[in-house]
């Protein structure tokens, strides 16, 4: 499955280079016109990042948030900045799909896992970004990947057991805004650690080719951002070479 992505700073649509709101790139198209053309195009879900609520909390973007799921014709899976459990209940409130919770899962794993009872797993999904180091060790730092932690990626997943985890979406950070390609190997060991889980890959895609060879990984889906604002193919090419891999 190809997921398109829109992050928001600000309320308009913007990349950053590897996490670094130092490098930020903003991008003229509206997330409502991004939206409408993706669902022209065939995307069945939205992946909207909320940067300015990452960073702080207090500082959500829930007016243009509501604005842009009310306008989407497709489901919306909705993250940043979620710390607390009513945080979760306004993303839902707003009509998020699902909710897309990522440092929170690390530094609070016992709270996030009791949300797992209480809204059912089909509405968590679990952004966990991954800096591996020289050890091969799949770590995840937190907070828009600006504080480190020592939990790896495998700890934190037997933590929450495979029948409560339903999707994970998970970014190599090396790889991310860089269209340098896709940490193929990390989709392949993860899918035969973890076959239930439905892995949501991200991070350096640049090319068709990139797409194909995430696809043959054994990944789920796909999240694409800068490629497609910066036109390097449409939204309806990397559907067909995904489904054609």
């Amino acid at each position: 499955m190809i997921i398109p992505a829109i992050d928001l700073i600000d309320g308009k649509t913007v990349r950053l280079y590897q996490g670094d709101y130092q490098q930020k790139t903003n991008y003229q198209q509206t997330p409502e016109e991004l939206a409408e053309r993706y669902y022209q195009q065939g995307a069945k879900i939205l992946h909207l990042v909320d940067l300015d609520g990452a960073k702080d909390s207090n500082k959500r973007q829930t007016k243009r948030l509501k604005e842009i799921i009310s306008v989407a014709k497709m489901p919306v899976q909705v993250g940043g900045g979620v710390r607390c459990q009513q945080d979760v209940d306004d993303l839902l409130a707003l009509g998020a799909s699902k909710v897309v919770i990522g440092s929170l899962a690390i530094k609070q794993p016992e709270l996030v896992k009791s949300w797992f009872s209480i809204y059912g797993k089909d509405k968590i999904v679990l952004a966990l970004d991954v800096q591996i180091n020289e050890q091969g060790d799949k770590l995840l730092p937190t907070h828009g990947w600006i504080e480190q932690s020592n939990t790896t990626l495998e700890q934190l997943l037997d933590f929450y057991g495979e029948d409560n985890v339903s999707q994970v979406l998970c970014t190599d950070i090396s790889k991310d805004g860089t269209l340098t390609g896709s940490n193929v190997e990390l989709y392949q060991q993860l899918k035969q650690q973890y076959p239930n889980i439905f892995w949501q890959a991200s991070g350096g895609i640049g090319s068709l080719d990139d797409i194909r060879n995430v696809a043959t990984s054994g990944a789920d889906g796909i999240i694409l951002g800068r490629a497609l604002l910066e036109g390097k193919f449409t939204l309806a090419e990397a559907i067909t070479c995904w489904q054609n891999a």
